[in-house]
């Protein structure tokens, strides 16, 4: 057999097996990013089941203080009524924190990882509306601010900071949605060029990934940086 042909056969079956390799990574990779997605769906439905669960309570709650309300009042007890009314308006204070950005899938999800960085010890700072026009799928913008606050919280458990703290803000801005995440980090970050690298092994780092995804898709705008203890991500999305 002519040497040409055999180098040629040989050339071809090295293409082909690349071509092989990289397919059965692709599908590896995008069974990988389906077991996450998947284990993320159901983080966030426990998180939305255990905030509703607390605002039943304090429906349930509410029931009561009623009761007792009505019975300081029959009995003429106006101070004692006084001093429950105040206690119960601190109370309602800490109800009303809850956050209505004008999409009720995106509330679940904020909500549910804000009261969750609460419980952590976090200061919590938020102020969030999504229009009515938005070019982004309800379900890709849940996964850019699920994840978001998710390695927000990751960088509050790791720094120094006695105090902790993440910001959220989320707005229309210059017909682009803008959505900003800053937070407590580590002055030591992880980072490969201008790449931030995960801290966490496992599925973690696919959390990154699947923001730059969602945010490639739609042709967005994406920045991360850190200074001194804070680490900021900034996205833009088109609105339309």
């Amino acid at each position: 057999m002519n040497y040409e042909v055999i180098f040629a056969l040989g050339a071809l079956g090295i293409i082909l097996l690349a071509i092989l390799c990289c397919a059965v990574f692709a599908l590896l990779m995008n069974r990988r990013v389906a077991v996450y997605q998947s284990e993320l769906a159901e983080k966030h439905y426990e998180e939305v089941e255990n905030m509703y669960r607390q605002m039943r309570g304090w429906r349930h709650d509410y029931k009561h203080h009623i009761q007792t309300m009505k019975a300081h009042l029959v009995m003429g007890q106006y101070e004692e009524l006084d001093a429950y009314l105040g206690e119960l308006d601190t109370d309602l204070a800490e109800v009303d924190t809850v956050l209505r950005t004008g999409n009720v899938r995106v509330d679940a999800v904020l909500n549910s990882k804000l009261a969750t960085a609460k419980a952590k010890g976090i200061s919590v700072n938020a102020k969030a509306l999504v229009p009515e026009s938005v070019a982004v799928n309800e379900v890709d913008l849940c996964i850019i601010m699920g994840n978001l606050l998710d390695n927000a919280m990751e960088g509050c458990e790791k720094t120094e900071d006695e105090r902790p703290f993440i910001r959220v803000y989320m707005e229309a801005l210059k017909e682009q949605l803008y959505i900003y995440v800053s937070n407590s980090a580590a002055h030591q970050i992880h980072r490969e060029g201008e790449k931030y690298l995960s801290t966490k092994r496992g599925n973690h780092g696919f959390g990154l990934m699947r923001i730059d995804r969602v945010v490639k898709k739609y042709n967005g705008f994406l920045n991360r940086q850190d200074d001194e203890g804070v680490f900021v991500t900034e996205i833009m999305l088109p609105l339309s």
